[in-house]
């Protein structure tokens, strides 16, 4: 073996082993959900006011993303820093909000400056914490514990298993919440109007259609005019339809491969003799995270779009990978 081999299975070894590190002192995390959790939960129910999540260094990294995530979720939330809140961020603070303060000793002098300050402003504090005997701790109204046996790194000193455990508690929190409230995707989309996740959420399959061209033909149709037609309009099929705009079927590039193969004299073929009959269709208001799903369980690549039973258009399936639904 080279000694790049070596090297590379050196390096995953280590990778490896970080991981195996925090997942194991991470399972004892799940006995940390007691009352005083639930307590924190019904607390920011009943609350009127916002939760202000804050912490320094590391921890602050980790609270600004739990912000993030409550946000998103339903829950009101700032960040504040513990070294900007005596300097003037304290004014934030509203009555009825909720502290969440971060800390894995609960003893940094930025946190034993802050906590009486938030005490005399009668705002409940809860300590997220992974000293349960702490300065933080002892002066709090609730507890979040978040102690771990040790951390990823070798020396047990960075901060990578208690930080992963403040994250996991954070997410546990918004977790609960989301479910407690009855929120769900229609709410999520709210906040996520944008990107690929705001399209999962909200985007119709009449809004794809309607960007594509509407190839269609009556069953009359010569099959070449048929190929025309398709071939013209570039989403691989094209609708056939009555005179008041009914589908009555679907001719696809493998419908015309099919009519060659299967006929030695297509002279006077129509669209009628080589359409699929009573094709699968969808409502124009459908979701497009529906007929994806719809699409892949039946092997389609395009399927017909309908509005009130009057065909609206087709959506191919490069359509929803466009747009990133898949």
């Amino acid at each position: 073996m080279s000694s790049k081999e070596n090297t590379a299975q050196l390096i995953q070894s280590h990778g490896r082993e970080a991981i195996r590190r925090e997942l194991q002192s991470l399972q004892n995390l799940t006995a940390f959900i007691d009352d005083q959790f639930a307590a924190v939960v019904a607390l920011l129910l009943e609350q009127k006011g916002r939760a202000i999540f804050t912490g320094i260094g590391k921890s602050a990294i980790i609270a600004q993303k739990i912000v993030a995530t409550m946000n998103s979720t339903g829950q009101p939330a700032l960040f504040m820093h513990a070294a900007d809140a005596i300097h003037g961020d304290l004014g934030m603070i509203q009555r009825y909000d909720v502290v969440i303060a971060i800390s894995k000793s609960g003893n940094t002098p930025e946190i034993q400056s802050l906590a009486p300050l938030l005490k005399r402003n009668n705002n409940p504090l809860v300590a997220m914490v992974g000293n349960i005997q702490s300065q933080l701790a002892l002066q709090a109204d609730y507890i979040l514990n978040t102690t771990v046996d040790q951390e990823a790194c070798p020396n047990n000193l960075a901060p990578t298993t208690s930080t992963t455990a403040q994250l996991l508690m954070g997410d546990a929190l918004a977790i609960a919440l989301i479910q407690m409230r009855g929120f769900n995707s229609h709410d999520f989309s709210k906040y996520h109007p944008g990107g690929a996740l705001g399209k999962k959420l909200y985007l119709q399959c009449g809004s794809i259609a309607q960007q594509n061209a509407k190839p269609v033909v009556s069953p009359n149709t010569p099959w070449k005019e048929v190929i025309l037609t398709i071939t013209k309009n570039r989403l691989g099929a094209t609708a056939v339809v009555d005179d008041n705009q009914s589908v009555l079927g679907i001719v696809t590039d493998g419908d015309i491969r099919r009519m060659l193969e299967n006929h030695s004299n297509f002279e006077n073929l129509t669209a009628n003799d080589i359409m699929g009959k009573n094709p699968i269709t969808v409502t124009h208001d459908t979701m497009a995270t529906e007929v994806a799903a719809l699409m892949q369980e039946k092997k389609i690549t395009q399927i017909i779009v309908t509005q009130q039973s009057i065909y609206f258009g087709v959506v191919h399936l490069h359509d929803l990978y466009r747009e990133g639904i898949l």
